[in-house]
């Protein structure tokens, strides 16, 4: 059957496209309006059209099995889209979506996630057989062919239409022309004439032929129900729309049967302006979308020259509001630049581009850091958008709700930035439980948001190192963070269940004490007693058969720190006390042993001897404390063991005073010692160095055997020390290096002010070509 229906072509994100469609609507009077979205989103219209629904908003699409996959499409009050279905309702006009259902563009999702896949399978299985010569040992550096980057389409288009991107190529072309019709017209042509012009995407072109096949199928189902073709308006990207013509094939029974599906759920969520700023593809988003709502307002204002006074104007009162004053006349004279830099462009108004380069110029005068900010605030703005209460929700999404209101957080539901301190101890000065552990409360629900990966909140960790009742947090709302509560109500219909649930999952996959220790940890800062004593009975399966140092010292670190909690988190503690006694004494015994390693593992050991020791300091009344001492001293004494670890193990015993003064000068002399290799001599000063460092410069022995045993070095071997020492007085402060200058110069017969002179004078040209010989030497050939 030959059919041809009115079709308007948009620009998904076009204020003139909105505009213009509205125009068009009341001229012509549709019966029906068919808008590109996915098809089973057209109960969502009421939602969308309430007086309380506040663009921007979006349509999330997501499986209701794993692996999770999502489809948004987002709204702003100036999408041509959002227009039509407020035109329909304001009409009382039936309007559908009516694109491919949700559930065949998911599986669409799926099928190129298998594409690149068999893609990236194939380039590993050609290395391996040894095509292009190439060579690899690990899976994860397969990647695909690179290819020389070119100009995309519309790239190209921008280039021959003597712009410098297709945003501005677009706005100057499409958004500022406002003879009636004109953007329909533009727009078919534009999207035939991309049709051409197509780029070679064999998959993308497919999807797209599937997509209108489909969109032809629904408007021939509409024509049959009963509905006139010239009654009958499409809303569609302007690529679209040439194609939807009656004499081209609509997808058949049996070609629907055959697309491949994923079952979906559907709700609609509050998108920001940020996010539709960071969108990149054509019809994906805009860059500014706070600057095109400003034209949206222009437009309906039947001002759109105004918009260059306006955006000027508010660039200045964001600059004045920095403190940076700008006066009228500044903007005056931007206004002018702009339309000046228009008309040499052929454009009949200021794109954004021009209004930027004139806010540069005038108002930043010629400094884009002066403006940048302002810039920012005015294009991109802080726009949330908002639903009522209860619309179109998941479980998990209106659980959430719920648990803003209830800990006084729905403040903190905005795109800008907020940091939140907490203090979690009981505030004795209220009267009801519920507001004396607020904080307590709110702390649990944050730390389940980021055991979930929703990136509401982020965690600074406690303000002072030294307290457990402090926490400090960056508080964010995002649309990520709508989409991840969403595919979260997969694993449970609260924020609670789905924590539960991600929690165990997490311990039936954890394969070490260290795994286990930190899953403890988390139960706890949680507020999850139940998980927190099935994570510890996991730890204590896994502690039995493990000698790994480092994996024991972290397990025991994290109890360490549960246990710090105390009465802070509300809970006893006790329980936990023997499991950190009894991996204290299996660190201690495993400490000698581990330290027979290269110098790369020995980084990650120094951590973790640090761990084990604050351990031994915070629980001295309840661990093995001598054991652990004796097997730092058995380390300390050691030849054959790592040096940076040897001159660890005797800091760490020299912070607890049990290195006589005598004793640590007899060791410096031995280990730095001409007949000492300057690898393990060099080694070993750079474990000392670690801590301590002020006992260290305090003793002016040590510093005249490292001046000796520097000296005594020929040049191979002063070379080899050099990565050493480089490293250990890097560590070192300023002024702590400056003491250690006048140390030097002391035993080298020098008084501090020669010392002084000697510092600050500037270097000579031998000590120039010195320096640069060293900062020219590969210190990783050694």
């Amino acid at each position: 059957m030959s059919w041809e229906i009115p079709v308007f072509g948009v620009r998904h994100l076009s204020p003139m496209g909105a505009w213009q469609l509205r125009a068009y609507l009341d001229e012509i009077r549709p019966e029906v309006i068919l808008v590109e979205g996915i098809d089973d989103a057209t109960p969502l219209v009421g939602d969308m059209t309430r007086k309380t629904t506040r663009p921007p908003i979006a349509i999330l699409a997501y499986t209701d099995t794993l692996p999770v996959r999502t489809i948004v499409t987002p709204f702003a009050r100036y999408s041509p889209e959002y227009q039509a279905i407020l035109w329909a309702a304001q009409n009382k006009i039936e309007v559908q979506f009516f694109d491919l259902p949700s559930e065949c563009f998911l599986g669409l999702i799926d099928a190129e996630h298998e594409r690149r896949e068999k893609q990236r399978r194939e380039a590993l299985e050609a290395a391996e057989n040894g095509k292009d010569g190439a060579k690899f040992s690990d899976p994860d550096e397969v990647a695909m062919p690179v290819q020389q980057p070119k100009l995309s389409l519309y790239e190209q288009i921008a280039n021959q239409a003597g712009e410098t991107d297709f945003e501005t190529y677009w706005e100057r072309h499409f958004e500022h022309n406002l003879s009636q019709g004109s953007y329909r017209g533009s727009s078919f042509e534009f999207g035939a004439a991309v049709r051409d012009l197509e780029e070679d995407r064999p998959h993308w072109r497919a999807e797209n032929l599937v997509r209108e096949a489909y969109m032809r199928r629904r408007i021939q189902q509409t024509i049959d129900d009963g509905t006139p073709p010239e009654k009958i308006v499409a809303v569609v990207g302007a690529f679209h729309a040439p194609v939807l013509r009656g004499d081209l094939p609509a997808m058949t029974d049996k070609e629907l049967a055959s697309l491949r599906r994923r079952s979906s759920k559907l709700t609609l969520m509050p998108y920001s302006y940020f996010k539709l700023s960071s969108q990149s593809g054509y019809g994906a988003g805009n860059r500014a979308p706070a600057y095109f709502e400003l034209l949206w307002r222009s437009l309906n204002e039947g001002n759109v020259r105004g918009l260059s006074h306006r955006y000027l104007s508010q660039v200045a009162t964001n600059l004045r509001s920095a403190g940076t004053h700008r006066s009228t006349a500044e903007v005056i004279e931007g206004v002018r630049l702009a339309e000046t830099l228009s008309a040499l462009n052929g454009g009949q108004a200021p794109t954004l581009t021009d209004l930027r380069d004139a806010a540069i110029t005038l108002l930043g005068h010629g400094e884009l850091t002066t403006v940048k900010d302002a810039l920012v605030r005015v294009d991109v703005g802080t726009e949330i958008g908002e639903l009522p209460e209860g619309v179109s929700q998941t479980s998990i999404q209106a659980d959430f709700e719920r648990e803003l209101k209830r800990l006084k957080l729905t403040k903190y539901k905005t795109t800008v930035e907020q940091t939140l301190d907490l203090d979690l101890r009981e505030n004795r000065q209220v009267s009801s439980e519920e507001a004396a552990f607020l904080d307590l409360n709110r702390s649990s629900l944050f730390h389940r948001l980021r055991m979930l990966g929703v990136p509401f909140a982020t965690w600074a960790h406690s303000r002072q190192e030294s307290t457990t009742w402090a926490e400090r947090w960056s508080v964010q709302w995002s649309p990520e963070s709508e989409i991840a509560l969403v595919e979260a109500v997969l694993e449970g219909e609260t924020i609670l269940l789905a924590t539960a649930f991600r929690f165990n999952t997490m311990l039936e996959k954890s394969r070490t004490i260290a795994d286990a220790a930190k899953l403890v940890n988390d139960a706890c800062q949680c507020g999850m007693m139940e998980a927190m004593d099935q994570a510890r009975q996991r730890l204590q399966e896994l502690s039995s058969g493990t000698s790994d140092f480092v994996a024991i010292a972290l397990a025991a670190f994290e109890l360490a720190q549960v246990v710090r909690y105390g009465n802070v988190r509300r809970f006893d503690p006790e329980p936990l006390i023997p499991l950190i006694e009894e991996l204290f004494v299996e660190a201690s015994l495993a400490l000698f042993s581990a330290a027979n390693c290269d110098d790369s593992a020995a980084v990650a050991l120094l951590e973790a001897i640090d761990q084990v020791n604050r351990v031994g300091l915070e629980f001295a009344d309840r661990v093995e404390e001598n054991l652990w001492t004796d097997r730092l001293q058995q380390l300390a004494d050691s030849d054959d063991r790592n040096p940076l670890l040897s001159g660890y193990a005797c800091a760490l015993l020299l912070e607890r005073g049990l290195i006589p003064n005598e004793a640590l000068s007899r060791e410096v002399a031995r280990r730095l010692s001409p007949g000492v290799p300057a690898d393990l001599g060099a080694g070993w000063f750079e474990g000392l160095a670690q801590r301590n460092r002020y006992a260290l410069l305090a003793r002016q022995p040590l510093w005249e055997q490292l001046a000796e045993y520097v000296a005594s070095l020929e040049d191979d071997q002063f070379k080899r020390a050099l990565v050493f020492l480089r490293r250990a007085f890097t560590q070192f402060l300023p002024r702590e290096r400056r003491q250690i200058c006048e140390n030097l110069a002391e035993h080298w017969g020098l008084n501090r002010d020669e010392t002084a002179e000697l510092l600050e004078a500037p270097l000579s040209e031998e000590e120039e070509e010195k320096l640069s010989d060293l900062n020219e030497f590969d210190f990783d050939d050694f």
